[in-house]
């Protein structure tokens, strides 16, 4: 019998990890602290062992085998405090091949000089890796669903009125992100949860398994400049400018080796989701920009970071934008993901031409996404993704135009472009 918690709310990779089982011997799934993965994974278990309790960590430590004594599915929560139970996993499931063995779940990479010296195999075949992203507004309940970007590869999409979206409700979305605790959680209290988040990274998760200490002070710097940059391209020297610029303090990050440094924590937490450029033939290949778009787990924690609230995204149109963009592009990657395709973004260097997010599938085809916040700018949105068209040698199976403040699913007849609200959309 599962170990479903009551109030669970079914999660896009449900479907993987049922998949998964019952083709490798174990899932490993991977993703930030708060997203939900112990959650999810008790969905699928039926015992759990929890590497957070002293007994079981002592146990796993003497040797691993002696917590492999659960129903299978069982599942190993944290499992990389003891880095071991990788190894004896492993072994476990080459010892008589049966398949859903083992749900493993880490929120914390292994730090290559500790952590990663004590794992001794890669795992392929047998442990399957899992990526888990905060909840999409479709897990959450507040997409309705009826724009399918599976759908539109078909060239289909369900036209008409979906319902109001007014601008403070996107505010409240984006304040209170995609974390499953704060799902529900009243108007006044939504910024809580992600500003105890950005406390708890600066002050205790960022020396988990961390042999070099950091200073606090600098980490927070570079998450507010990260949170600056939220759904830009900005390089490691750019983020160094910006931070002498903005912060004050003794401690100023004055190294873009620093940075990169102070970045790696941020992975190994699983706190970036950086946009890769796509890779395409438009006019000449030396004008395409390579630069990653600039991404937190969640835009919640870049507004907790720059202490934003409702009023002043409502009264900061620019951030309000970008904040935004930053959903939409969490959100399409939520769904790529379950598709089997990636994220990317485009940006023509000479020309400034650009297109905010494609998602490739997983046939080779693939589809151009521009962002706009209001309805008033989907005819400069429609504008971009026609002269894109017209320059890109590989044609996009589809493009669309994603808003906040629309009501309305619909196709421009003339371009054939679909124009959908965030809060309609779905795998």
């Amino acid at each position: 019998m599962s170990l479903t918690k009551d109030g669970y709310k079914p999660r896009l990779i449900d479907d993987k990890v049922a998949r998964y089982l019952k083709i490798f011997g174990a899932v490993s799934i991977e993703g930030p602290k708060w997203c939900g993965k112990t959650w999810t994974s008790l969905n699928h278990a039926n015992s759990v062992t929890l590497l957070t309790d002293k007994s079981a960590r002592n146990l796993a430590e003497v040797d691993p085998r002696y917590i492999f004594t659960g129903e299978n599915p069982q599942l190993i929560d944290e499992w990389q405090i003891v880095p071991e139970i990788w190894d004896a996993v492993r072994h476990e499931c080459d010892s008589d091949h049966s398949k859903g063995k083992f749900i493993l779940t880490g929120s914390t990479s292994l730090e290559k000089r500790k952590g990663e010296k004590k794992v001794y195999h890669t795992g392929t075949g047998r442990i399957a890796p899992l990526r888990m992203h905060p909840m999409s507004l479709f897990e959450s309940g507040d997409s309705t669903g009826e724009a399918s970007l599976s759908a539109m590869l078909e060239g289909q999409v369900n036209e008409g009125f979906v319902r109001n979206v007014e601008l403070d409700e996107l505010a409240r979305l984006l304040i209170r992100g995609g974390w499953p605790e704060n799902i529900g959680m009243a108007d006044e209290d939504i910024g809580i949860i992600p500003e105890s988040y950005i406390e708890a990274i600066v002050t205790k998760d960022m020396h988990e398994r961390q042999v070099r200490k950091r200073s606090p002070q600098k980490m927070r710097m570079l998450i507010r400049s990260l949170a600056r940059h939220e759904s830009g391209i900005a390089g490691d020297k750019t983020i160094v400018r910006d931070i002498e610029e903005y912060e004050n303090g003794n401690e100023l990050i004055e190294s873009r080796a620093t940075v990169a440094d102070y970045s790696g924590v941020l992975d190994s937490l699983f706190l970036t989701a950086n946009q890769e450029a796509y890779s395409i033939q438009y006019r000449s290949s030396a004008r395409i920009g390579k630069t990653a778009k600039r991404h937190l787990a969640d835009p919640s924690l870049s507004c907790a970071s720059l202490h934003l609230t409702v009023n002043k995204l409502l009264n900061d149109h620019e951030t309000f934008g970008l904040m935004f963009e930053a959903l939409v592009e969490r959100d399409l990657r939520i769904y790529a993901d379950y598709l089997g395709g990636q994220l990317y973004h485009f940006r023509d260097n000479i020309s400034g031409d650009e297109v905010d997010a494609i998602i490739e599938f997983k046939d080779g085809n693939y589809a151009a996404f521009e962002i706009k916040l209001s309805d008033g700018s989907i005819q400069e949105a429609i504008g971009s993704l026609t002269t894109f068209y017209k320059n890109v040698k590989k044609k996009p199976a589809y493009m669309c135009v994603i808003a906040g403040h629309l009501n309305t699913v619909m196709r421009d007849p003339k371009t054939g472009i679909f124009i959908v609200p965030v809060t309609s959309l779905k795998p």
